[in-house]
């Protein structure tokens, strides 16, 4: 898959995941977009190990994985964040 094709499923990706993930998080459509490719790498390498599959084309399957690690990493990131005092 080349590059041009990461930067669309990382950005379908990440705008989807922050979809059925809403709250405030910071960035834009870049960290969006980065959001997805990393998630996508996740996703490519969880479902390698798990036996469903890697993301190596654009496909249902494939942005599947990059949306569950996509995510993935969004629950870690705010997992990992402080919790802001009032």
């Amino acid at each position: 898959m080349g590059l041009f094709s990461w930067i669309i499923v990382g950005l379908v990706a990440g705008i989807i995941a922050k979809l059925l993930m809403p709250g405030n998080d910071p960035g834009g459509c870049i960290v969006t977009m980065l959001l997805g490719v990393a998630g996508g790498l996740v996703g490519g390498f969880l479902g390698s190990q798990l036996g469903l599959g890697r993301v190596d084309g654009f496909d249902i399957r494939s942005l599947a994985l990059a949306v569950g690690g996509s995510l993935l990493l969004l629950l870690f990131f705010r997992f990992m964040q402080k919790p802001k005092s009032v």
